[in-house]
C-alpha cells in the first residue's frame, strides 16, 4: 500500500477502510510535557503534534460560560487550591500545582427559574468573543499545510450543562424536571450551532468535530439510558446532522463506562467514539463486535499500563484490543483510553507509538 497523508490515514480509518499505518495521537499532560523537556527529549514550546507526528490537530474551542463579562471571584485560597466564582454562577475549587478535574462545591443554578433568569438569557444571539477565529484558522491553515486531519474541539452539551447546575442538580433535574434539563441541553447546541456556523462561514470546514462528554463513573453512565434517549440525545442529533451537514465526522470523546449508551450515540450519528475507559469497565473488542460496522474506535488502550512503564503489559493491551476490531472490518485510532500523566517515560511513549502504529499494516 502506497504511504498516506495523515489526513487520508484519519478519514480511512474513521470510514472502516484499510491504511497503512494506525493513525495515533498523544495527550500528554503539561506536567508530562516539562518532565519530558527538563529530561531533553523536547524542545520548550515544541508543537507536539509535529515532534510525534501525530495524524489529528484541533482547534475552535467555544468558550461556553454564560456571562463573559463576569470577572471571576476567588473566595478562598491556599497555597494547593482556589475556590473561584465563576460567570456559570459556579463555585469551583481547582488545584494549582498539578492538573486535575476541579471540585464541585456549589451552583447557583439548581432549577428552571434560576435557569431561566441567570444564564439562558446570555446564551441566545451571537458574540465572537466566544471563539478566537484567528487562532482557528491560524490552526486550520497549518494543518491543512501538514496534511493532518483537522477537527474542532470542544464541549459537548451534557459538559456544558454540568458546567453550570453540576452533575447533582442536573441529574435530580432529569428525574424530577426533565423539561428544563432538556432544555438546556437544546439551548447550548444551539447556542454552538449558531457559532460554528459563523466560524466555519468565515474561516473555513474541519474535517471533524470532536466533541468532549464525559457521560459516566465506573461501571454505570450517569443517568438511565430512557433519560438519555429522551433528555440528552436529542441535543447530540441537533449538533450531529449539523456537522454532516457540513460534511464533517463526529468524533465523541466520553470516560466512565458508556456501552448501555453507545446504541443511542450511534442512532444520533456519531463515526468514532474515543476514549473507552478500561478501568470503568469499557471494552473495545465487545463493542467492536455490535457497532464495529457502524462506527470507528479511538483508544481502550489501559493507560495504566503506560503508567507503569511495562512493556510486556503495553503489548498485550495492544495485542489483544486493536487485532480484533481490524479483523472484523472495523476502524482504529490508536490512543490510551486517558491522557498521559508525568508517570509516563518518553522512551514508552515512542515505545507505544512505533508498535502500535504498525498493528494496522
Amino acid at each position: 500500500m502506497e504511504t498516506m497523508t495523515c489526513r487520508e490515514r484519519m478519514l480511512n480509518a474513521i470510514d472502516r477502510r484499510p491504511v497503512d499505518l494506525l493513525p495515533a495521537t498523544v495527550t500528554p499532560w503539561p506536567e508530562t510535557v516539562k518532565r519530558w523537556t527538563s529530561e531533553g527529549h523536547i524542545q520548550e514550546g515544541e508543537d507536539l503534534v509535529v515532534h510525534f507526528d501525530q495524524d489529528l490537530r484541533g482547534g475552535g474551542w467555544i468558550n461556553c460560560t454564560a456571562d463573559l463579562d463576569f470577572e471571576p471571584v476567588t473566595l478562598e485560597e491556599d497555597a494547593d487550591t482556589i475556590l473561584v466564582l465563576d460567570g456559570n454562577g459556579a463555585k469551583l475549587r481547582r488545584h494549582k500545582r498539578h492538573s486535575a478535574t476541579p471540585e464541585h462545591v456549589d451552583f447557583s443554578v439548581k432549577d428552571l427559574d434560576a435557569w431561566e433568569t441567570k444564564i439562558k438569557p446570555h446564551l441566545q444571539g451571537f458574540d465572537q468573543r466566544r471563539i478566537n477565529f484567528e487562532a482557528y484558522e491560524k490552526a486550520r491553515r497549518k494543518t491543512a499545510e501538514e496534511e493532518r486531519f483537522f477537527a474542532w474541539t470542544g464541549m459537548g452539551t451534557f459538559e456544558s450543562v454540568s458546567r453550570v447546575s453540576g452533575h447533582e442538580y442536573m441529574l435530580l433535574g432529569m428525574a424530577t424536571d426533565p423539561d428544563w434539563v432538556l432544555d438546556m441541553m437544546m439551548t447550548y447546541a444551539d447556542m454552538m450551532i449558531r457559532h460554528l456556523e459563523q466560524l466555519f462561514s468565515e474561516k473555513g470546514t474541519p474535517d471533524g468535530l470532536f466533541f468532549f462528554e464525559d457521560l459516566g463513573f465506573k461501571n454505570k453512565p450517569f443517568m438511565s439510558p430512557a433519560m438519555f434517549e429522551h433528555i440528552v440525545m436529542p441535543s447530540h442529533q441537533r449538533l450531529f446532522d449539523f456537522a454532516h451537514s457540513k460534511g464533517c465526522k463526529v468524533l465523541l470523546h466520553s470516560c466512565g463506562f458508556v456501552e448501555p449508551l453507545v446504541p443511542y450515540l450511534v442512532d444520533a450519528g456519531i463515526d468514532c467514539l474515543q476514549a473507552m475507559e478500561v478501568k470503568a469497565g469499557m471494552d473495545m473488542p465487545r463493542l467492536a463486535r455490535q457497532f464495529g460496522d457502524r462506527i470507528a474506535f479511538f483508544g481502550n488502550i489501559d493507560a495504566r499500563a503506560l503508567i507503569a512503564n511495562d512493556r510486556g503489559w503495553i503489548d498485550r493491551e495492544l495485542e489483544t484490543k486493536i487485532p480484533p476490531v481490524l479483523e472484523m472490518g472495523g476502524g482504529y485510532i490508536l490512543h490510551s483510553d486517558h491522557s498521559e500523566p508525568p508517570e509516563v517515560n518518553y522512551e514508552t511513549i515512542q515505545y507505544f507509538l512505533e508498535k502500535g502504529r504498525r498493528m494496522g499494516v
